[in-house]
């Protein structure tokens, strides 16, 4: 595996903290909510991947794009991510879209051609990420070419839907749970 720089690893540090986050608002059913304002802060879907070591199950936010009705993501820290890696030692993951749940396969887009109009696509729908790493939608494609050298573009094919406990909003179930609790609590608190 490729040596990650010190900025790189504060950056994943960042990443690793903000994914945890993300994640709860997923589980908690408020994913739509992170995709609310895509041009800003990006799309998000979630992927859940094996670990090629452990072979436990781990589930990472990332950006994404639909394109031709197919989805796309990228790694943006290239072959030293480490859900890019678990994905190579086994393809078979979980996607959660804002409107769906799918089984599906992982595989790399290598065509230069193809691989460079959708990772633009992925960038713009990245929002504050793409920017982050310095793209624009008006880059040139040799710069864009250039500045995503490293990364990698994921193509899943969604096979089968999904349902069922253990998916997104698996934990919804608190925000009813909070109004009967925390409600009549504040309401007391008010009269007195």
């Amino acid at each position: 595996m490729t040596e990650i720089s010190p900025q790189d690893e504060k950056l994943l540090k960042g990443f690793r903290i903000l994914n945890k986050f993300m994640l709860l608002l997923w589980r908690s059913g408020l994913g739509n909510w992170l995709n609310m304002f895509p041009t800003t802060l990006g799309r998000y879907m979630v992927i859940t991947h094996t670990g090629r070591k452990t072979g436990d199950r781990h589930q990472t936010p990332v950006n994404y794009t639909v394109y031709d009705g197919e989805v796309y993501c990228t790694a943006g820290f290239g072959a030293k991510a480490d859900w890019y890696q678990n994905l190579k030692a086994n393809p078979q993951v979980e996607i959660w879209l804002p409107d769906s749940w799918w089984g599906g396969l992982a595989d790399e887009i290598f065509e230069p051609e193809l691989r460079l109009k959708i990772m633009r696509q992925v960038l713009i729908h990245s929002g504050f990420a793409g920017r982050l790493a310095g793209f624009t939608a008006e880059m040139p494609d040799e710069a864009l070419a250039e500045m995503s050298k490293d990364y990698r573009l994921i193509h899943i094919r969604r096979v089968v839907a999904r349902t069922g406990p253990g998916g997104p909003g698996d934990w919804a179930w608190i925000w009813p749970l909070a109004t009967f609790i925390l409600l009549p609590l504040a309401l007391r608190k008010r009269r007195k």
